[in-house]
């Protein structure tokens, strides 16, 4: 559900206030992830590299408050559920966009990635879940990435969560991974918090 709510009652009334009229008011933070037990439980369960990192991205949003809420237009908007957006190659060689309900529960969490990324994969056609507070993703795994920026606009306020080509080493295997956030979303700290938190779930699997 997508409700608007007033700054003033939330914890962003502040921030809301500064960054929401800023022409560049997305923060970019950019970590290095040990993905060892990532890669580890992708290829001991048959499950895809992205589609496991895409369920720790939403336990780890899930764990915060400010991810719920979403600054566009000028307005602040909550919503009761979180809903990951991945980047599909179609049967065209073209891409579209798919978003795929957060569940808490890995293996729903799964089952639906592989039905909703196959559908539009198949039919080249993108879904948008308009209630649900999307994160977006995008993996470009053409190349080792040390950073992405992603454009700064006022199109797309949701955060964002990025990555290239995991590097696999002697004793781990590591991932730089980009977090971009809208600053009336979240500060710096919050975004931080989120990178930690996301650690400690790929740690978990």
């Amino acid at each position: 559900m997508k409700t608007e709510v007033n700054p003033q009652d939330t914890t962003r009334a502040e921030a809301f206030q500064m960054w929401m009229s800023s022409p560049m008011p997305m923060v970019t933070l950019t970590k290095t992830f040990d993905v060892s037990r990532l890669l580890k439980a992708s290829r001991k369960q048959g499950v895809k590299f992205n589609a496991l990192l895409c369920w720790c991205i939403g336990k780890a949003a899930t764990q915060m408050e400010e991810f719920y809420l979403l600054p566009d237009k000028g307005k602040l908007y909550k919503f009761s559920s979180i809903a990951i957006n991945v980047i599909v190659n179609n049967s065209k060689g073209e891409i579209n966009s798919c978003d795929i309900p957060f569940a808490g529960d890995k293996t729903k969490f799964l089952e639906a990635y592989n039905t909703l990324t196959a559908q539009a994969s198949a039919e080249c056609r993108s879904t948008f879940l308009e209630d649900y507070m999307i994160v977006g993703t995008s993996a470009m795994v053409q190349t080792e990435l040390d950073c992405i920026v992603n454009q700064y606009t006022d199109k797309f306020c949701n955060p964002m969560v990025m990555w290239g080509k995991y590097r696999k080493g002697w004793f781990r295997t590591t991932l730089p991974i980009s977090f971009q956030f809208h600053h009336s979303q979240m500060d710096g700290v919050h975004g931080a918090m989120f990178l930690e938190l996301l650690q400690r779930e790929i740690n978990r699997l």
